[in-house]
């Protein structure tokens, strides 16, 4: 890399080889992938970089507000609103999720072949990543350890209703079960892309600027010329790579190419969701589901239906959140009777639309059109937690709706499934996906095989957006298994 000389005006002018935006699952592996391949790498990433100490010092708001996009509570308009997370910081998402690491099947990438009109993402061509994943960030499957008593009564219940159960595939070394994956681990046992790839790429030369926005692509003739910036001291900078890899995210990436003029009309056009619902249980033993690690239970039952229920450890913050806008006397009673409770987690795959619908200034509007069989299917998910979660013994079930009455029985659970309306479910989404699919023009596509928007020459994304839909399970090990494969077609063609 080296300094251009200074145009008029406080424009600092960088030229470079390979410019990669975003450092989380996606951009990690774009980074080490190219400085393994003796490219000159610069990485960009709009939020900070933060060490393993500092999450042993902060408290979980703090960290929420450091490392989480509007603190974590991006809202997705529609009925109902629906929270989103992602992270923003260097390592993205990894830094702040489980560290799951799933598989996608056989099934899926051949669905998803045949709907995207591309057939080199099946899985002949994923599993060797995939494994090269699972061996770099030394894949474990996660016991039960010290703790984690809400995840063994969950395993149980599935057992005793004959269901299927697994325990996680997790990405850690050494797992303390300190109970903050989703704030920051602070043993540093969890293996993101901010302690793996990225100091490896670091190790073989890539640089990594931390608090830099890139504000625009300037191209011309289907060729990047440009990347416009700004860091953290509102000082403007314009790169000129050789080759551009954006990994800004699924909601980062196609605001970006919108801002950029670039498939302004399809980018961020629609945006695959998994939902969450979120489910307080009373049981009459002690729990204490504060200790242990995110879970090491998921019940896959119904994951033909696109359905995965688990615990989610409890922390005074989820549990405040969870609560909020109850009664307060209920609140007050739940809260004495904390260490009695468990929170759990039912993932649902969206069906509706959801997407960009509009940038205003730098900040993305989103919007959700939840579908008539959303509802049915976040009821059906409902209705099987509250199931397994009385056959694991609870005697109170609180469903994520504020105004609704504790539930005591299938009774009240089949009571409350007729009645709750789709306004009345409380959201929450961390997987979002597909907002720039790889796909043939004429079947939605943004991007190509190689992950180029299409009539683009050196440009590549190589991050959630580019999956063709939601696969159903957590996304990073999909994430990072086309990554691999775009950057690898890319150093293959060079």
């Amino acid at each position: 890399m080296r300094l251009l000389a200074r145009r008029a005006g406080p424009v600092r002018e960088v030229e470079c080889d390979a410019l990669v935006v975003g450092s989380g699952a996606g951009g990690g592996v774009a980074a080490l992938e190219l400085a393994r391949a003796g490219r000159d790498v610069t990485v960009l990433e709009e939020g900070p970089r933060v060490a393993t100490k500092d999450f042993e010092t902060s408290t979980p708001a703090e960290s929420m507000r450091r490392l989480y996009r509007n603190g974590g509570a991006t809202a997705v308009f529609g009925t109902p609103t629906i929270a989103y997370g992602e992270a923003r910081a260097v390592g993205g998402t990894t830094v702040v999720n489980g560290g799951l690491l799933w598989e996608p099947s056989g099934a899926l990438l051949d669905r998803w072949s045949s709907l995207s009109g591309y057939g080199g993402y099946r899985a002949p061509a994923l599993a060797a990543h995939f494994a090269e994943i699972q061996r770099r960030l030394g894949m474990i499957v996660q016991d039960h350890g010290n703790g984690n008593e809400d995840s063994r009564l969950l395993a149980r219940a599935a057992e005793s209703l004959g269901w299927r159960w697994q325990r996680p595939q997790r990405v850690v070394r050494g797992c303390e079960h300190r109970n903050q994956c989703a704030t920051g681990c602070p043993s540093g046992a969890k293996q993101s892309m901010a302690l793996t790839y990225l100091p490896r790429a670091e190790e073989l030369g890539a640089r990594i600027s931390p608090g830099v926005r890139v504000d625009r692509i300037v191209h011309e003739r289907g060729h990047a010329r440009a990347v416009e910036a700004t860091d953290d001291e509102g000082r403007a900078i314009r790169y000129r790579p050789r080759t551009l890899f954006v990994a800004a995210g699924p909601i980062g990436t196609p605001v970006l190419l919108r801002r950029s003029g670039i498939h302004a009309r399809t980018a961020g056009r629609r945006l695959a969701l998994h939902l969450n619902l979120r489910t307080i249980a009373r049981f009459p033993r002690v729990v204490d589901a504060v200790r242990g690690t995110m879970f090491t239970a998921q019940v896959q039952e119904h994951s033909d239906l696109g359905v995965l229920v688990m615990p989610s450890n409890l922390t005074p913050g989820g549990l405040g959140a969870a609560l909020a806008g109850r009664d307060p006397h209920v609140v007050n009673r739940l809260l004495g009777e904390r260490a009695h409770l468990g929170m759990f987690t039912t993932q649902v795959r969206m069906q509706g639309p959801a997407g960009i619908a509009a940038v205003v200034g730098r900040t993305p509007v989103l919007r959700h059109g939840m579908s008539r069989s959303d509802h049915h299917a976040l009821t059906l998910a409902f209705r099987r937690t509250a199931q397994l979660l009385f056959a694991a013994g609870a005697t109170e079930v609180l469903p994520p709706t504020s105004a609704a009455a504790p539930l005591r029985s299938a009774v009240d659970v089949e009571a409350y499934c007729a009645r709750v309306r789709p306004g009345d479910w409380e959201l929450v989404s961390v997987h979002g996906m597909a907002s720039c699919p790889m796909a043939l023009p004429e079947r939605g596509g943004v991007c190509d095989e190689q992950g180029r928007p299409h009539g683009f020459a050196n440009v590549h994304l190589c991050d959630a957006s580019v999956l063709p839909g939601a696969p159903g399970i957590s996304p990073q090990g999909t994430i990072m298994s086309f990554a691999h494969e775009i950057v690898g077609r890319h150093l293959e063609s060079v």
